[in-house]
């Protein structure tokens, strides 16, 4: 009988061990559009999702190699990759010590002491030596049975914390490396800019030398060479500052390979910019493909597991313990009339909390509460972007076109206005109006056609990069120490 009842005793607290005090956890719910509002008008995308497809580094679709050796150097020498890469590592190790409460802890004791009692200690035996010796050596092994899923709430929570912080290194990652593209398609423009205003100046040094010549044979007033000499000194003085643009654009590439910038230069080029097509998938895949969106879904979830260990605390703890060992008053120790033991459970049960219980469960589920807002508001602010950079590429196309044509008038313009003035049909002021205004276009047009390319980068950083949902690590990676950490035991 008493067998029977011992084993309905160890089913019910098998039953009572399944119990889990968390709410059944449901991502928030949002009503996603069917498409993107700005996708409809850039022909350039193609129609169906094409989330499906291999996804390597991103940044090789601009087809530039000097773009791709920089990118490479992130991973290695990036110390704000390296400060998110420690705190990820510190999360991991997190929810590996929360996750050792699954398992029972031994901790073995020993001491060694000599004591002396007072002569008038209470209830102190007649025949008790003053002085005195206590060697023990021992052990204690303690089990805490998990009924009400406090524990493995605490380690559901501390895996998906661990895993949001995964996906908030991934998060540092996309965003340097898409700020390093943008740098580098700045720097590139700079150094196309430098190479127009090069020959504008050329074409300047040339008329005023004309103008000058002009001049001498009384064919043009002195003002026209004053004019001249404005135009070349202004468009000199441009050449400066774009050059101080460009050293400062370096210095930022610089520092995001981890360099200082001393050691880094990068060679001037001439640049074409090259718009690659970049699939935008469907709405519902940015919940995917985007690591800040599932690090504020890990977030919900480990507020949820939150929940179930504030609940817990309203029900008593049951503990299984054992103490066993050996003590005498000398070295002795290690003989069976010297050994102890002490085996039972042991149950806390609240009694009186002055409401930190209902303090504590209130603040769980408002951290619920922020973490779910938090959600919503990353998925919205990831539509935002995206909408705002299909919006950028289609309209930043339409003006690149008409100021391109621009362009070509200005140029058509300038020649003719230079004609009349070598006839004389015509005053200076007309050629300066003229060269002027094609400056303007030119420098306009390069503007246009770089933050078209920056807007490309900018989209694929919006929709997650090469990222997926799946990169994230299991539960059991996330609760392993990590390499580097291991390394240093």
């Amino acid at each position: 009988m008493s067998f029977t009842k011992s084993l309905m005793a160890s089913g019910a607290l098998l039953a009572l061990a399944g119990c889990n005090l968390a709410p059944d956890y449901q991502p928030p719910h949002l009503d996603l559009p069917p498409a993107f509002k700005e996708a409809g008008g850039a022909p350039w995308q193609p129609a169906q999702p094409a989330d499906q497809q291999a996804r390597g580094p991103w940044w090789t679709a601009f087809n530039d190699p000097v773009l791709n050796g920089l990118e490479d150097r992130i991973e290695a020498a990036n110390p704000t990759l390296a400060v998110a890469l420690a705190r990820y590592d510190e999360a991991r190790a997190d929810a590996a010590a929360v996750s050792a409460g699954l398992l029972p802890r031994v901790d073995g004791t020993a001491s060694i002491s000599t004591n002396r009692q007072s002569k008038d200690r209470p209830l102190r035996g007649a025949g008790q030596r003053n002085v005195y010796g206590a060697n023990t050596i021992g052990a204690s092994a303690s089990y805490e049975l998990d009924l009400w899923g406090k524990v493995r709430n605490q380690v559901a929570a501390g895996r998906a914390e661990a895993q949001a912080s995964a996906a908030d290194l991934a998060s540092v990652r996309l965003g340097l490396q898409a700020e390093l593209a943008s740098d580098y398609f700045a720097l590139r423009g700079l150094d196309e800019r430098a190479h127009i205003l090069a020959d504008t100046v050329t074409a300047y040094e040339k008329q005023l030398s004309l103008t000058q010549t002009m001049f001498q044979g009384r064919i043009v007033a002195g003002l026209d060479v004053s004019r001249a000499e404005t135009q070349l000194d202004t468009a000199r003085s441009q050449v400066s500052q774009v050059a101080s643009q460009r050293a400062q654009m370096e210095h930022a590439i610089a520092a995001l390979v981890g360099l200082a910038p001393a050691e880094f230069t990068l060679a001037p080029v001439r640049w074409t910019p090259a718009l690659p097509a970049v699939p935008t998938g469907l709405p519902s895949t940015l919940l995917q493909r985007r690591p800040d969106v599932a690090a504020a879904e890990r977030d919900v979830l480990a507020a949820n597991a939150g929940i179930g260990v504030a609940r817990a605390a309203y029900y008593p703890d049951l503990s299984l313990q054992a103490v066993g060992g050996f003590q005498d008053t000398g070295f002795n120790l290690l003989k069976l009339p010297m050994a102890f033991w002490s085996v039972g459970p042991g149950v806390t049960l609240p009694l009186f909390e002055g409401g930190r219980l209902d303090a504590g469960l209130a603040k769980a589920v408002a951290q619920h509460d922020e973490a779910a807002a938090k959600y919503r508001e990353t998925v919205l602010n990831a539509f935002r972007e995206v909408e705002d950079n299909l919006a950028a590429i289609r309209w930043l196309g339409t003006a690149a076109k008409d100021e391109d044509a621009g362009t070509l008038a200005a140029q058509r313009t300038l020649d003719m206005a230079t004609n009349l003035y070598r006839d004389g049909a015509d005053s200076y002021l007309e050629v300066v109006t003229a060269q002027t205004a094609l400056l303007e276009a030119q420098q306009s047009s390069l503007d246009l056609h770089t933050r078209q390319v920056q807007a490309d980068v900018a989209l694929i950083r919006a929709l997650g990069g090469g990222w997926d949902k799946s990169a994230l690590p299991s539960d059991d990676e996330s609760s392993t120490l990590p390499e580097r950490a291991a390394k240093a035991l």
